[in-house]
């Protein structure tokens, strides 16, 4: 057990700064980002729910805006209000509420909060300090701006897709793919938090406020891995490799089937293997019979070595083809060799690593009586921590505690905006 604060009671390293948060898919990862690091985020929704409380799947599949595991997932340790903000009265709340804000996080249409009046120029004339964080598919300008967008186009338009994929040699003409898991909006919502944080730090200094214009386009085209860089540099394009990184010259296979069904992924061989690495790697493959030629002599020579690489892979395609998988892997990290398991969902819920680490955690639903295992922090804080404090809010739950006790607004005041429809 290696976590140090799990008390309730102990403030994240976020604490004292107030979001808002507009946002959906395109952002709400940031807005969950800062919410389990101990900032005060309030999810506002229009009266009924955000779209993204219909996205599925669902608890015990009821289709149920309380009921999305999606929403859950994303919107952990925030709180929730209602209000229409596209109504007169709907406006003047938020604008209260952004007097007492840190920051601001939306992801509406480019331009569309500065035309109904709540632009980052006007709101903070009361507030300045205030920072805003737009976050959209193209950003607030440029030739792009009012394209519509989905995960999938960030993918293809910003180039992950076209480096992702098999060998042709494995699918000839196979078409591109596309990393999975909403990867467009997560980049997106990373650098937004990167913004962020660097803007916050300013503010320490200055106390001034920023504008932070976020464009998920740009985050993606930023986040190719070599391919941007290689081209600029070179002019060459890489290719598609399956399982494996994209580069412009072709690569041995490092992903390989055990005999219980599984598959290791591999150190990139030739240019991961040295001639005193390859004479440990061939003693251990000797001792099971399977060490080919591996060796003689010749693997001494790191010419031959770097000339060798596909030889290298065909060796350990073989080995491993008569090895079960935790012998593979675990046998090769004891010699310090990189590999690693494919793992299945299944097998990453039981990771005793994860479990020692304490990454998953147990969340209340007090309204269902039950708890529910999430995916916890990325990292450990030994002073601060980064933890999950309550689950995703339910719609308007926190209407009279925020509107109510925080703005001043009277019950009176509140049952007013409720008949107008505004919260």
């Amino acid at each position: 057990m290696t976590s140090t604060n799990t008390e309730k009671n102990l403030p994240g390293p976020l604490a004292g700064v107030r979001v808002l948060e507009l946002t959906g898919e395109h952002a709400q990862f940031c807005g969950k980002l800062m919410a389990d690091l101990g900032a005060d985020v309030i999810k506002i929704e229009p009266p009924g729910g955000q779209e993204t409380r219909k996205v599925g799947p669902f608890l015990k599949d009821e289709e149920h805006p309380e009921r999305s595991l999606y929403f859950w997932h994303y919107n952990t340790s925030k709180r929730g209000v209602t209000l229409d903000i596209t109504l007169p009265e709907g406006q003047e709340v938020f604008k209260k509420l952004a007097a007492t804000a840190t920051l601001i996080l939306e992801s509406f249409p480019a331009g569309y909060l500065p035309s109904i009046g709540l632009g980052y120029e006007s709101l903070s004339e009361n507030n300045p300090g205030l920072i805003m964080c737009s976050v959209t598919p193209f950003g607030q300008d440029g030739p792009w701006r009012d394209y519509k967008t989905t995960d999938l186009l960030h993918l293809a338009a910003g180039g992950q897709m076209a480096s992702s994929g098999y060998d042709v040699e494995d699918i000839p003409d196979a078409p591109p793919i596309a990393p999975g898991g909403g990867n467009a909006w997560h980049i997106a919502s990373h650098y937004a938090y990167i913004g962020i944080m660097g803007a916050l730090y300013h503010r320490d200094f200055t106390g001034e406020g920023q504008y932070i214009d976020v464009s998920a386009h740009e985050a993606c085209s930023l986040t190719t891995e070599g391919a941007i860089a290689i081209y600029l540099s070179t002019g060459d394009v890489v290719r598609r490799h399956t399982g494996r990184h994209a580069s412009v010259d072709m690569s041995p296979g490092i992903q390989h089937a055990t005999n219980d069904g599984g598959f290791i992924n591999t150190t990139r061989s030739g240019s991961n293997l040295t001639p005193a690495r390859i004479k440990v790697l061939a003693s251990w493959m000797d001792e099971h019979g399977l060490a080919d030629d591996l060796l003689d002599d010749k693997y001494q020579d790191l010419k031959v070595v770097e000339e060798a690489g596909q030889h290298f892979a065909d060796v350990l395609k073989n080995f491993f083809a008569n090895m079960p998988l935790v012998e593979a892997y675990e046998g090769g990290q004891e010699l310090n060799f990189p590999w690693g398991a494919v793992r299945t969902m299944e097998e990453i819920m039981g990771d005793p690593h994860l479990e020692d680490r304490e990454f998953f955690v147990s969340v209340e639903h007090p309204e269902l009586g039950q708890e529910f295992t999430y995916p916890g922090g990325a990292a450990i804080y030994n002073a601060s921590p980064w933890r999950i404090t309550s689950r995703a809010p339910l719609i308007g739950e926190h209407n009279v505690e925020i509107l109510g006790g925080e703005l001043g607004i009277s019950k009176t005041g509140l049952e007013a905006l409720q008949k107008t429809g505004a919260i």
